[in-house]
């Protein structure tokens, strides 16, 4: 039985344009697979990953904004959890993908490959 994939719309292409600029940057990788495993405060997510509160706050409004995480209220306080339950499993996948890099490519936070 072979499946189709579902013709792809401008709202889908604008979907993986969000979730690929979220994976462009260390920090927001690191929270998503952080938030994948468990809902989080943005304090203990900045410990974890080492980054100041600024730099975390700065980047959760970024995938609030590209509609990935979502804020919860609670009290005074507020955590976080990934917006939507296919999203954990994605990263799962991507995880496994494996890519041939060439040596001196990418290294670091840029990427030469161009």
């Amino acid at each position: 039985m072979t499946t189709t994939a579902p013709a792809a719309t401008v709202t889908h292409t604008a979907a993986l344009a969000r979730f690929g600029h979220a994976l462009s940057d260390a920090t927001r990788v690191g929270i998503l697979l952080s938030l994948r495993e468990a809902p989080a405060f943005p304090a203990d997510l900045a410990d974890a990953l080492g980054v100041s509160r600024q730099v975390m706050s700065n980047q959760l409004a970024c995938l609030r904004g590209c509609g990935l995480v979502e804020a919860i209220p609670e009290g005074r306080r507020t955590w976080y959890r990934l917006a939507d339950g296919h999203i954990a499993p994605a990263l799962d996948e991507l995880l496994r993908v494996t890519l041939f890099v060439e040596p001196g490519c990418c290294a670091g936070e840029e990427c030469h490959c161009a």
